[in-house]
């Protein structure tokens, strides 16, 4: 029997019931754009948030926008200074020591629950990525292939399917996003990634939730090396350049 609106009004056509659709709400999305802006460097570490601008931008009132920080706040992007507004953090090599071993904690959890539930239609589809994200790397195409790449280790959180693992690891994520963003990815450091998703690929396809397990945490380990590099790079330059100064 077909659905119908049981509000129907006397003389109004009958329409028949239909599923909502889905959409983000105001809140993510002013959200989503202010990580982003952040992660990708839009709103530089030390500079004071541009609430007004910001608004303008995006068409919405100081209300959403002053939500929108707190959360980017829980997330460590920003840091609310009392009656001054947000300020965007500076990323360091302790915030790095602290993050990427718990979030490689989380990856190797998510890996070992992902491969004892994973079905051979979800192994093709993270198979799929794996090879638009190795195109993008043939091609040297850095902002697809972190795309590709976050893609992949975010499906392979959702496969999991535990709601408190994805809160925590969403609380690290925008962090850990920013931080791929500011290493320089050289070209040795690029194949070896390439080639470890090879290695999670393969772990996948066999199940093997111990292995992944391992590959994931390593993986994430070799990326802390390499955004610790980059920012141990930047801080002595900045050095360099105030003593020349001097």
């Amino acid at each position: 029997m077909e659905d119908v609106n049981l509000n129907q009004q006397p003389g109004e056509a009958a329409v028949p019931a239909a599923t909502p659709i889905p959409r983000a709400t105001l809140h993510d999305e002013v959200v989503g754009r202010l990580r982003d802006m952040i992660v990708e460097g839009a709103l530089e570490p030390g500079i004071r948030v541009p609430e007004r601008d910001l608004c303008a931008r995006f068409g919405v009132s100081r209300t959403p926008l002053r939500e929108a920080l707190k959360v980017l706040a829980s997330e460590g992007l920003i840091a609310l200074l009392p009656n001054r507004g947000a300020q965007v953090t500076a990323l360091t090599t302790a915030d790095i020591d602290e993050m990427f071993p718990v979030m490689g904690a989380l990856e190797a959890l998510a890996g070992e629950l992902t491969c004892a539930r994973i079905t051979d239609e979800e192994i093709a589809e993270i198979r799929a990525l794996h090879y638009q994200m190795v195109l993008h790397y043939t091609r040297r195409e850095l902002p697809e292939y972190f795309h590709l790449n976050q893609k992949i280790h975010e499906r392979i959180l959702e496969i999991a399917g535990n709601s408190t693992l994805t809160r925590m690891y969403a609380g690290l994520a925008g962090r850990v996003r920013r931080a791929r963003y500011v290493a320089n990815m050289t070209q040795s450091r690029w194949s070896q990634a390439v080639e470890e998703h090879e290695t999670i690929l393969d772990a996948l396809a066999q199940r093997d939730g111990p292995r992944l397990a391992h590959i994931l945490k390593m993986h994430l380990q070799n990326k802390c090396a390499t955004v610790k590099e980059s920012l141990e790079a930047e801080a002595n330059a900045v050095s360099a350049n105030s003593n020349d100064q001097i």
